[in-house]
Formats: C-alpha cells, sequence, structure tokens
C-alpha cells in the first residue's frame, strides 16, 4: 500500500483504531499476568511467568507494525482475533481497506 492512499483524517482514524486494540490486548495481558502472579506457588513458576512475557512481547511487538504499507494485514489480524471490529475502521477513507481487511481474515 502507498502512503498516499492515506488522507490526515484516514491516517489519524487509522491511529485511534490502532491504539484502541492495542490498549485492548494490553488489558488482557496484564489480567493474564495477575492471574499467573497468583499462581505463583515455587521458584520455577517465575520463570514460566518470565518466559510468558517474553513470548508475549514478541508476539505484541511483532503483531503491532504501523506501517502504512502493512496496516491492512495488521487490521485484519486484529480483526481475527477479536481486539477491533470492523465498525472501528469505518471512516477511515479508503474503502479498499475495510475490504482487503475482510479478505484477509477470511484466508
Amino acid at each position: 500500500m502507498n502512503d498516499t492512499r492515506w488522507s490526515k483524517t484516514a491516517k489519524k482514524k487509522a491511529r485511534e483504531a490502532f491504539e484502541k486494540a492495542y490498549e485492548r490486548e494490553c488489558a488482557d495481558l496484564t489480567d493474564q499476568i495477575r492471574a499467573k502472579a497468583k499462581a505463583i506457588r515455587e521458584p520455577s513458576d517465575i520463570w514460566n511467568l518470565h518466559d510468558f512475557l517474553m513470548q508475549k512481547r514478541k508476539e505484541v511487538d511483532d503483531k503491532y507494525d504501523y506501517r502504512y504499507s502493512m496496516l491492512d494485514f495488521v487490521f485484519a489480524r486484529l480483526i481475527k482475533e477479536g481486539w477491533l471490529s470492523f465498525q472501528e475502521l469505518e471512516g477511515i477513507g479508503d474503502d479498499n481497506i475495510v475490504a482487503e481487511a475482510r479478505v484477509s481474515t477470511i484466508v
């Protein structure tokens, strides 16, 4: 995708949707971490939590790629995983973005 397809308004709405999904996933992750921390009973549980956090850090860092050339794929994945809805992408200004996201969630 070429950056010229993104108007100022579209960029702002895309950023808002992106941030909303990120905040939702981080809130869910926070709940998971709290539950795992409460369940710590022995030293090995500490390292299991560490490993979980390292894995999640990599997943989140890889997933939330805000390059405009990648946003179609990022939004499709976020929709597929339930962090965003199609409605939250409406108004971005390019119907192709939503259409491509719909197609990508099917594949």
